[in-house]
């Protein structure tokens, strides 16, 4: 007796989709090719720092009773006590304080104010080279650090 084979039962083919592999590539190989070409027409920004027109360098002080005290270097002086929530400065001078955790800096080293001759405040932390340019957030914002300057 002679056994015949049975076709073997069509097995549906998977294949997997290429396209968003594809599309993904070409989506980089433009990206790239954008920012070569951006480059080589020398569309690049720079950032030109605007002279200051005054510095102050404080230190920011956590008072015992939850207020916090910014004290200028120079003379020792107390500039201003700010207490309450204080919700704009708080969260600044917490955003700045992360920093010099983060990079190992102690709380000794001032904070510079920079007021710039265009009219722009900036905080400036020497110790780690943060930056915040206060006018981003604002007038009513800024005021609070600028009322610094003296």
């Amino acid at each position: 007796m002679k056994m015949e084979s049975l076709p073997p039962q069509a097995v549906p083919e998977r294949r997997a989709s290429r396209f968003p592999a594809i599309a993904v590539a070409l989506l980089l190989i433009g990206t790239f090719v954008t920012i070569g070409v951006s480059r080589l027409q020398g569309n690049t920004q720079e950032v030109t720092a605007e002279p200051a027109r005054k510095i102050r360098q404080l230190r920011f002080v956590d008072q015992p009773d939850g207020a916090v005290a910014a004290i200028d270097v120079t003379s020792g002086q107390l500039v201003q006590r700010y207490e309450g929530e204080q919700g704009f400065l708080r969260g600044t001078l917490r955003a700045m304080a992360r920093q010099r955790k983060l990079n190992g800096v102690g709380a000794a080293e001032p904070f510079e104010l920079i007021l710039h001759a265009d009219g722009r405040l900036t905080l400036h932390d020497p110790a780690t080279g943060t930056k915040i340019a206060l006018e981003s957030f604002g007038s009513r914002n800024i005021g609070v650090f600028a009322q610094l300057l003296g």
